[in-house]
């Protein structure tokens, strides 16, 4: 016999007790944790995957200001989902300007859409013609 446990019945019964008060805490516990991550996983297995491709709208115009990658992290609180159609048409005809980060016109290989290329901010504006081209390992290439 263990010598640490107390001798009489009435001290044993009280460790007994608080044991399985402990007992049952941690099964709570654990019961609580099992749920919490069960609710974790379904979470992620229902989110919606985010667009392809999104255009990040102006506060004051609602116009677009930005065209992004579905996934990017750069786009504003206000955007809206566009089709790959429509993402190529906004950076070429409508001229609306590739977020820096993300490089959706990259992606796109969209060779048009210059003027928006040129727009962006941290560029020299003193830029000589622009020679754009598209290389075998689908990197967009602009020279001078």
């Amino acid at each position: 016999m263990p010598d640490d446990l107390p001798p009489d019945l009435d001290r044993l019964h009280t460790l007994r007790t608080w044991h399985a008060m402990w007992l049952e805490r941690i099964d709570r516990q654990i019961a609580y944790v099992q749920k919490r991550q069960a609710e974790e996983e379904r979470g992620r297995r229902i989110r919606p995957r985010p667009p392809d491709w999104v255009v990040e709208l102006s506060r004051a115009t609602s116009g677009p200001l930005q065209v992004h990658d579905g996934a990017c992290r750069m786009k504003g609180k206000d955007h809206r989902a566009v089709s790959r159609d429509e993402a190529r048409q906004l950076l070429t005809a409508d001229a609306v300007p590739a977020c820096p980060v993300c490089q959706p016109d990259t992606q796109l290989r969209v060779i048009g859409g210059l003027a928006a290329r040129r727009n962006r901010p941290g560029r020299a504006s003193n830029e000589r013609s622009l020679t754009t081209a598209i290389v075998p390992n689908r990197r967009l290439v602009t020279t001078a």
